[in-house]
């Protein structure tokens, strides 16, 4: 039977090729239920606001050690939850408020550097994901294999940047093309091009959940499909982030 969700898929590894594989819908409490792009929507609705209140909260108290303890929960929950789908509908939420401490204190860092660049970057945010979004209910923009296997090799080429920048950091230098302060043209053309990549990766994401409704998926993968947006999202913000700080710079 022809499946015209094709395969290829980004790096963020809650959203893969192999992510509707091995799952049970045994492992569900609504046996009779399956996944639906409503019920995913409804998840990642709320997962964003629980992540929105603990941002708040920890931008308020400018708590740091709070957040360094929630990116360790947070890293332990999302890899519990690669290897254990079924267990999505407990472990998101909480995943969600982890990050939100981690979002709200790296926020915090930079307004105070640059006044009213949280603002201006969760707008942007919200502005991609819903121009994404239509593009994809629309077909401007269709996944394609060529189009998967761009983003891909995009991001393959992103995460090697980011690890030479975190080995080069432990020295004290860093990559300077990665420092929010250089605001040099080809600094800022670098944080384009990341956050363009990290705006079609939301249209591979939108395409896997509209995959699992079709296919059946347990209801649970809604919450796993929230989950996976979720990333994506986070990680687009913390980009657009560095990027209004760059252009500040200028």
């Amino acid at each position: 039977m022809y499946n015209r969700h094709l395969s290829y898929r980004t790096l963020n590894p809650a959203l893969n090729s192999n992510t509707f594989k091995n799952i049970n819908k045994k492992d569900s409490l609504f046996l009779n239920e399956g996944m639906t792009i409503k019920g995913t929507v409804d998840k990642t609705a709320l997962a964003l606001c629980l992540l929105l209140i603990s941002a708040y909260y920890s931008f308020s108290q400018a708590n740091f050690t709070l957040m360094a303890l929630a990116g360790m929960i947070g890293s332990f929950l999302f890899l519990t939850l690669i290897f254990k789908k079924s267990w999505a509908p407990f472990i998101v939420p909480l995943y969600s408020i982890s990050q939100g401490f981690v979002v709200g204190g790296v926020s915090y860092l930079y307004n105070s550097q640059y006044e009213g660049i949280v603002l201006q970057s969760v707008l942007l945010t919200i502005l991609v994901l819903f121009s994404m979004l239509f593009a994809y209910r629309s077909k401007i923009i269709k996944p394609t294999q060529n189009f998967k296997l761009a983003i891909f090799s995009s991001i393959m080429a992103i995460f090697v940047l980011y690890f030479i920048g975190f080995f080069m950091g432990l020295f004290g230098t860093g990559l300077s093309i990665l420092d929010p302060r250089n605001s040099s043209l080809a600094s800022i053309g670098a944080s384009v091009f990341i956050v363009a990549i990290g705006a079609f990766s939301l249209v591979i994401d939108f395409d896997f959940i509209e995959e699992g409704a079709e296919k059946g998926a347990p209801k649970y993968m809604e919450w796993y499909g929230a989950f996976g947006l979720l990333v994506t999202l986070i990680w687009l913000y913390f980009e657009i982030l560095r990027l209004v700080a760059k252009l500040r710079n200028r």
